[in-house]
């Protein structure tokens, strides 16, 4: 009888032990799965807008291609700069032929193609994919509104030429794409803008470090495999 005692003493203690294993087995594979793989966000809304080189593009035209959107305008003293500069250091870090750059001007009454092409000479630009696009003002901010990214209302002067850091990623069948953060929720979009701190929680102009850009590449290079 105390045999059997022990042994039923024993499988008490292990059993629990077994669960817990499981438990933490099964914590690993989901952080797994959201630390390799990309949430599908939405299609990419249909665009047809004028490049720098007064060529239309479109959404069918990115097809095949991983690639980054952003809305942004020339004259933009801010966080402009700070976005077109991350975008470059993206291209070099990247450097595929299969990446691309779609920069959306909220400004065409000033950034026509002429201005455009002068605008990415000055950024360098190098990359034949990389098109800052102009266009009609109401459909650019219709545009932005599909994406879900902030521009802001044109009939409002004080508040038509702000706009929002963030970028979104596009997957080589046109799916919006993002990764999942550390409590496994999707990011939805990227940040484009410079931090004072490495968690990206300040945004600061002049801010050294900009940690979504190094995911981002990450992503990209996911994306192209």
């Amino acid at each position: 009888m105390p045999k059997n005692k022990d042994a039923g003493s024993k499988a008490k203690f292990i059993i629990p032990i077994a669960i817990i294993a499981i438990i933490f087995l099964g914590v690993g594979i989901a952080s797994g799965y959201f630390r390799n793989n990309l949430y599908t966000v939405m299609k990419v809304p249909d665009f047809e807008l004028t490049d720098q080189n007064n060529k239309k593009i479109t959404n069918k035209d990115m097809l095949g291609k991983v690639y980054l959107v952003e809305f942004f305008y020339s004259r933009c003293p801010t966080i402009c700069p700070v976005m077109n500069s991350n975008m470059r250091a993206i291209e070099d870090a990247v450097n595929s032929p299969d990446f691309g750059i779609i920069s959306i001007s909220i400004d065409p009454d000033n950034d026509t193609p002429e201005i455009l092409k002068q605008h990415a000479k000055s950024v360098g630009s190098k990359s034949p994919n990389w098109h800052f696009l102009t266009g009609d003002r109401t459909y650019i901010g219709n545009l932005a509104d599909q994406f879900n990214i902030y521009v802001g209302d044109e009939e409002d002067e004080g508040e038509s030429l702000n706009h929002s850091g963030m970028i979104a990623l596009v997957d080589k069948e046109g799916n919006v794409r993002c990764r999942y953060n550390k409590d496994n929720m999707p990011i939805l979009y990227y940040s484009g803008l410079n931090y004072e701190d490495p968690e990206g929680k300040t945004p600061q102009l002049t801010g050294k470090y900009h940690p979504d850009r190094e995911i981002l590449i990450e992503d990209i290079k996911k994306l192209l495999q």
